[in-house]
Order: C-alpha cells, then structure tokens, then sequence
C-alpha cells in the first residue's frame, strides 16, 4: 500500500469519526434515531453516534419557556374584551421521549387550550369583577393546562393575566366615570374645607365679641369707680355730691372736646360748643339738682296706718 492510498483511507476514517462526534449544550435534549426508530436519548456534553446508521431527530429545550396568547372573549354584561395570557412552561427532564413524540406542536396545543378555559371563564363575569378576579382566572387556566399537558411531558410553571384590554368606547367610558367620581371626591373635601373655615370664622368672631364686651364692662367698671373716688375727694372739701356731679360732666366735657382735637382730620361737631357752654351747662345741672332737693324736702312723708 503506497502512502496515498493510506493517507487517503486515513482521512476517510477521520471524516467518518468526525460525522459520529457531535455535542449537546447545557439544558438541551437530543433525540437520536436509527433507521427511522427511537434510539435514545442524549443530555449535554460530548457525544457520539453511528454514521450512516444514527441521525440527530430533534433537540428539546429544557429551559423555561414562556407563550404569549391574546384571547378576545365577551363579558357577562356584554363587554368585549381581551386578555393577554402568559404561560410559562418547561419540558420535564424525564418525559422527553413523550415531549417530542406525543406532541408536534406544544405552542398550538397550549393556546387552544387558553382559549377554551378563558372563553369559559370570563363570560361569567362582569367587566369590574375581570379586572378584580385577573388571579383566579389565571389559576384556573394553569389547573387545565397542567392537567392536560402533564400527558405530554410538560409542567406548567405559571401562568399570568399580563393585560386586560376592553373595547376603547368602553375605555373611554369608564375613565369619565373614574374622572367624575374624583371630581366628585374633590368637591366634597371642598364643602368640608369652607364649611370648617366658616365654622372656625364664626368661633373667632363670637371669642373676638365676647372679649369686646368683657373689656368695655371693664372700662365702665373702672369709670364708675373713678367717679365715685373723685366725687369723695369733692365732698372732703365741701362740695356737695350734686355739685361735684356736675363738675366731673363738665370736665369730662372739656376732655372730649380735647381728645377730638387732637385727631387730625376729624369732622365731628359738637353743639352748643360756646366757651358760656360748659358754665350754661354746670348751671342747669345745679339748678336742676336744687329743685328736686327743695321738692323733696316740701313733699310730706307718708307713714302707715
């Protein structure tokens, strides 16, 4: 044998080695046929097969997988609707050979049955109560789901209601409900708010009166007893209670006359303002005093029988 023909037969050995060596990545199944017929199956790593005889079938992903299936169905108050339903799924490790073989096409599988549990479910509910009860519908959905895909060879991880979209004039309608009843809520704090300020307005006002009047009675208090006090200096020097009446009136006159005066721009007038005014005025407070004395003491006293 020349050194082609070895060289030759070498590398044909080589190639055939080559077609028998084939590698499996990380959570990935391969299914290896021989002449049309299930052999075995082949996890990660380095392997090997017959050439010419085996053949790759398939691989299967064991990662979790997830299908997004949109499902438009009719509420109970006769709503349309749809709902986004996401299924997380994954190949059970030691069901490959029914993931593969009992089932061709897991996606169409899985959707349809999405739409039977879904069409079933949510016609018995109203609008309202689909956006409140979204979990049950979705527990419901991954209950027939793994009942029917566990045959299969695969495991129902979740399953999630990720959106709920009714039809737009419904949308529409139900945000001018939503904007009504805020403005509703506002107003209401509004009311409230006016009401406690009114409330607090009149408090302050009636504590503000009161305390008015509790110092005007303090003042008169204090006037009165003022005059008493210099009615009893008058009389220490022998003058009579009605002359000194009289005097304080007429020096009260004169403190007014001074206190208006001394305010800029005031237009108040007093009448008669005569320098004979205070004098006239003393004059008729004594006269009048001395009458009603002198009647006093002409009127006979009663005594009972």
């Amino acid at each position: 044998m020349d050194s082609i023909t070895f060289y030759f037969i070498l590398i044909i050995i080589l190639v055939i080695i080559g077609l028998g060596i084939f590698t499996v990545k990380q959570q990935t199944a391969v299914i290896i046929e021989r002449f049309g017929k299930f052999e075995s199956i082949r996890n990660s790593g380095l392997q090997f097969k017959i050439p010419f005889v085996d053949k790759i079938a398939g691989r299967i992903s064991l990662k979790i997988q997830q299908l997004d299936v949109v499902v438009e169905t009719k509420t109970k108050d006769d709503v349309f609707v749809r709902l986004k339903i996401s299924v997380q799924y994954q190949v059970i490790s030691k069901q490959v050979y029914d993931a593969f073989y009992k089932l061709d096409n897991p996606y169409t599988q899985i959707t349809s049955f999405v739409f039977d549990v879904v069409r079933a479910e949510v016609p018995k509910l109203r609008l309202d109560d689909v956006f409140e009860k979204k979990d049950d519908i979705a527990i419901a959905v991954k209950s027939e789901l793994q009942e029917a895909m566990n045959s299969y060879g695969y495991v129902i991880i979740k399953t999630l209601v990720t959106d709920i979209d009714p039809d737009e004039q419904v949308k529409h309608a139900m945000n001018r409900i939503n904007a009504a009843e805020r403005e509703k809520i506002a107003a209401q704090y509004e009311g409230d708010a006016q009401r406690i300020l009114i409330v607090e307005k009149a408090k302050a006002e009636a504590e503000s009166k009161r305390l008015q009047g509790q110092g005007i009675a303090d003042q008169r208090r204090e006037i009165a007893r003022g005059l008493l006090e210099s009615v009893d200096v008058l009389n220490g020097v022998g003058i009579t209670s009605q002359e000194a009446s009289a005097l304080i009136v007429v020096t009260q006159h004169y403190d007014t006359l001074q206190a208006i005066g001394e305010k800029s721009g005031s237009k108040l007038v007093l009448l008669p303002n005569s320098p004979t005014a205070a004098s006239e005025m003393l004059n008729t407070m004594v006269t009048s005093f001395t009458a009603a004395n002198e009647l006093s003491k002409d009127t006979p006293s009663t005594q009972s029988p």
